[in-house]
């Protein structure tokens, strides 16, 4: 009797996910050998989440953003499955979807990626808008629309949260409302992008300030109610009119994660060793935000688009490994610095030696992330755009 294929079943189709299926598509496989490979997401498209701002300005479309998960593996030997993982069974080596099929699996990646916990607040969950998928920016923008073709004289927005999420999308929106916004971000700690570069942090504060966006640190939300925020500073709490708020706060592992009988830390997040296997299954590798992981120098791996770009390759490679009788390699995380969009046609960039802030940095960013774009048919699609885009414009004018 011939021996069935392994096969590998990719959960989450983010950064980690999507990116591990492209590699191992690429790896040298002997005929005998290679695997069936399933991707399975619940939406029908990637988002490339760090140019989930530039919606909202018009700067780019959809499709080059969130081009369909069809497109992207259509030239590779990946199945796609739409579904929502509705539990895993680690012991059956069985997923399970809802209304879906079940599917069984030789090796397990989990990249499903979190949740904004909107239930920390009062009201959050009912009036709150986060933004983290296409389909947040889809309810914002038709939000947006309202406001802006109604008669109000200003339009009032809170933004919870003045990490990057926060500090990117109150640059982004006071540009596209102009004169007619009025933004407050709001901040439980002492400072804005705590984590960040010190020259990214000034950069951002910069901008912040020549759009007039109001700063609220050491400020916790309360309560939000359908046209107001209760803030508190300094144990007082005071009650504003906004028309939006907009949550970019936390992330939260999925129950189907923390579900799982394996290591986990407080948060929920998977434990894993060096190699992203999980502990004592090492047929599960995890990666990006549901992942607890200590790289092979013991530094801690944070949950950022970057790493999970990184962990990919790995994840690849020791699958691979684990598939073929190969050693397996240790993660090893590279900080290759940070990118902020602050507005329309200005950003910031610190990494490898370089500081850059303004239309230069915003072009850099732009080139970054082209290359980081999913496939070399997307990147050139959308290479090609952006060339010929401002020669159509101008030619029409």
């Amino acid at each position: 009797m011939t021996e069935q294929p392994a096969r590998i079943c990719i959960l989450g189709g983010g950064f980690g996910g999507l990116y591990t299926a492209l590699r191992l598509s690429q790896l040298p496989w002997e005929p005998l050998q290679k695997p069936e490979m399933v991707l399975v997401d619940q939406s029908d498209r990637f988002l490339f989440s760090p140019f989930l701002y530039e919606l909202l300005t018009g700067e780019l479309q959809t499709w080059e953003i969130a081009p369909p998960y069809e497109e992207l593996l259509q030239n590779t030997r990946v199945r796609f499955c739409q579904g929502a993982v509705s539990g895993i069974d680690i012991d059956q080596r069985r997923v399970h979807l809802h209304d879906g099929p079940e599917i069984s699996y030789d090796r397990l990646v989990l990249g499903l990626g979190g949740e904004t916990p909107l239930d920390i607040v009062p009201g959050a969950t009912s009036y709150a808008y986060p933004f983290r998928a296409i389909a947040d920016a889809y309810r914002l923008e038709e939000r947006l629309r309202l406001l802006e073709e109604s008669d109000a004289d200003k339009i009032r927005v809170a933004i919870v949260g003045a990490g990057y999420s926060g500090v990117e999308l109150a640059c982004k929106l006071a540009d596209r409302l102009g004169e007619r916004g009025r933004f407050r971000l709001i901040e439980v700690s002492d400072q804005i992008l705590r984590t960040s570069p010190e020259f990214n942090r000034e950069a951002a504060t910069k901008a912040l300030e020549a759009r007039g966006v109001f700063i609220d640190l050491e400020t916790k939300v309360e309560s939000i109610a359908q046209d107001s925020i209760s803030l508190e500073y300094k144990n007082q709490v005071d009650t504003i009119p906004v028309d939006l708020v907009i949550w970019t706060v936390g992330t939260r592992v999925s129950p189907v994660v923390r579900n799982l009988p394996v290591k986990q830390n407080q948060r929920g997040q998977i434990s894993t060793t060096s190699t992203l296997q999980v502990h004592d299954h090492p047929e599960i590798f995890a990666l990006g935000d549901l992942a607890d992981c200590l790289d092979a120098e013991g530094q801690q791996v944070p949950a950022t688009a970057q790493a999970a770009f990184q962990q990919a390759d790995y994840a690849a490679w020791n699958i691979w490994a684990s598939l073929t009788n190969r050693p397996l390699l240790p993660f090893h995380y590279q900080f290759l610095g940070e990118m902020m969009a602050l507005g329309i046609d200005s950003a910031t960039l610190t990494g490898l030696g370089v500081k850059l802030e303004g239309p230069l940095a915003y072009v850099a960013r732009r080139l970054a992330y082209l290359y980081r774009l999913p496939t070399l048919d997307h990147k050139l699609k959308v290479g090609f755009n952006w060339l010929a885009r401002p020669i159509i414009e101008a030619l029409s004018q």
